[in-house]
């Protein structure tokens, strides 16, 4: 069993891609995309990033949101976005979450994403920064997620 889901909704840089799913591998956990992705997964560009751990990846996919979802509830979801009125440090996560990441130009979505929602998170940054690099971004909610089950699993 994956400890998270990463979710990674409709996706536009395969390099982020490639080094998002070699966090994956690194964490145990399982990478979905939401489709369209504006790449093919073969692409040299994600295979390069992923490195030689692509072939350890636990890797999902989904045609659309609502796809998705039916292939993942009943496990609780969390989304990520500068927009979230709460941090990452206010979630209290448990295995087999579901991290839900926004694509790079424009996150995710009004119809998913509600930024007063207790299950919407950030990052919190200073004034100057706008967002974060997505892969970045992903990294340090996935390891604040396996700081805690293993917290609470001692």
């Amino acid at each position: 069993m994956p400890t998270a889901h990463v979710v990674l909704y409709q996706p536009e840089i395969p390099g982020n891609t490639g080094n998002i799913g070699r966090t994956c591998v690194a964490a145990d956990a399982k990478l979905w995309i939401v489709r369209p992705a504006a790449f093919q997964f073969d692409d040299a560009r994600v295979r390069r990033a992923g490195l030689d751990y692509w072939q350890h990846l636990d890797l999902g996919d989904a045609d659309n949101w609502e796809h998705l979802v039916e292939q993942l509830a009943p496990r609780r979801f969390f989304f990520l976005s500068r927009f979230a009125k709460r941090t990452v440090w206010d979630a209290d996560f448990q295995p087999d979450d579901v991290l839900v990441f926004g694509c790079e130009t424009s996150g995710l979505p009004d119809t998913i994403l509600d930024p007063d929602d207790p299950q919407a998170l950030s990052l919190p940054t200073s004034r100057h920064v706008r967002s974060l690099n997505l892969a970045t971004t992903v990294g340090i909610v996935v390891y604040e997620h396996q700081r805690q089950i293993r917290l609470g699993q001692s």
